[in-house]
């Protein structure tokens, strides 16, 4: 109830103030596992990826955010959770595999941090690791625009990601290789 009140307040501002509009909404799966991966081009990101989505989407968002426990309690009532940065959290990443193993949404930025549009920021494994091990749909999504009072916003959702040609395989660079299929997929989006 709590994130449909927040998602349904934030679409009018987002609209409002940053006229944005989503496409290719018909990507998303209606139900099972599905892993949003995007760019990162600003804090406004995770409520523009989720907004137009029909389904809950859960973030993992940084832990700092949880320290103030207003703001820690209403993200964790719309479905955030936290991570901790710079390590490996195992907390994290066992939650969010558990989520998708439930037939949730969860939405992840792959860059890990924001990164400047134009200029491609290293990702990181995480994501690719996640899609592997839950089997999730990955859906790619680009953010293009800027959050420039009336500007304008557009949230791109693409066809799924084909990642069963890495099924079979054990190499030690697979999740190099599956993170540049993923973020190749963003990029095209993002043109």
């Amino acid at each position: 109830m709590i994130y449909r009140i927040c998602q349904f307040l934030l679409d009018v501002i987002y609209t409002l103030l940053f006229r944005i509009r989503a496409e290719g909404l018909e990507h998303v799966p209606a139900q099972g596992p599905v892993l949003l991966c995007s760019n990162h081009i600003s804090n406004f990101d995770p409520p523009a990826v989720g907004l137009k989505v029909r389904r809950r989407v859960h973030f993992m968002a940084k832990a700092e955010l949880f320290t103030f426990k207003p703001l820690g309690a209403l993200l964790t009532a719309i479905g955030a959770f936290p991570v901790k940065r710079g390590g490996v959290s195992k907390e994290s990443i066992k939650l969010a595999l558990q989520l998708l193993k439930d037939g949730h949404v969860m939405g992840i930025f792959p860059e890990g941090t924001r990164s400047v549009p134009g200029m491609e920021g290293a990702a990181k494994k995480g994501a690719a690791m996640i899609a592997l091990r839950s089997g999730a749909s990955v859906i790619p999504v680009a953010i293009n625009g800027s959050y420039k009072l009336f500007g304008k916003v557009v949230v791109r959702y693409g066809p799924p990601v084909d990642l069963s040609i890495f099924a079979d395989d054990k190499e030690p660079e697979l999740l190099e290789r599956v993170t540049d299929v993923i973020m190749a997929h963003i990029r095209e989006l993002s043109r």
